[in-house]
């Protein structure tokens, strides 16, 4: 599984981040609620599971927050778990 040369896109119009991991689509969806970005699932088809790749989305949505001077709100039990180990993305919650 290679996800080191594998992208993550933004997805505006499906309102998701997308991750292909060989043929595998997994997937980071929110919602947008005036500045702040809800992230609402991950994702991720059993075939990649375990190759960092709900955490490659995780680190990719939040940094899109941040550049974009959203705040975050997770209703997504990953991404509030990667958020509780990851203190430097505390800023972000709203």
């Amino acid at each position: 599984m290679d996800t080191e040369n594998s992208e993550v896109i933004h997805n505006p119009a499906e309102r998701r981040f997308e991750l292909t991991v060989d043929g595998h689509l997994a997937v980071l969806t929110y919602i947008m609620m005036d500045d702040i970005i809800i992230f609402t699932h991950t994702g991720v088809p059993p075939e990649i599971e375990g190759g960092n790749v709900g955490v490659k989305l995780a680190k990719t949505g939040l940094g899109y927050a941040r550049q974009n001077g959203l705040g975050v709100r997770s209703k997504c039990w990953f991404v509030s778990k990667y958020l509780k180990r990851h203190p430097e993305y505390q800023d972000l919650m709203k």
